[in-house]
């Protein structure tokens, strides 16, 4: 999982870059799980997003974000990355054995 927070006052950023972010997404459909943006809290402006990778390594997914076009144009203040198992897709379960 990656979890993205964008700096503060950067909405123009986010506007002018978000087209070329999405073709950058829909390029690599394969590995992305889901995505979308965070909301503040009255739900009218984007303030980060998430992204559910399906990639093997904190590299890859590094590289993956290092690559989009958002973090090119210096639109993030942090970036966090949190491994994660999958266990339930589209109201299943998918992962049944216990978890370790």
């Amino acid at each position: 999982m990656i979890a993205t927070y964008d700096k503060p006052g950067h909405e123009h950023v986010r506007d002018r870059v978000r087209q070329s972010h999405l073709e950058y997404l829909e390029a690599n459909v394969t590995k992305v799980i889901a995505g979308g943006g965070f909301l503040n809290d009255e739900g009218t402006s984007v303030i980060g997003g998430l992204i559910l990778l399906d990639v093997e390594t904190r590299d890859e997914a590094q590289a993956f974000i290092d690559a989009d076009p958002f973090t090119a144009a210096d639109l993030f203040e942090r970036v966090e990355f949190v491994r994660w198992r999958m266990s339930f897709l589209d109201f299943k379960r998918i992962f049944p054995v216990a978890a370790r």
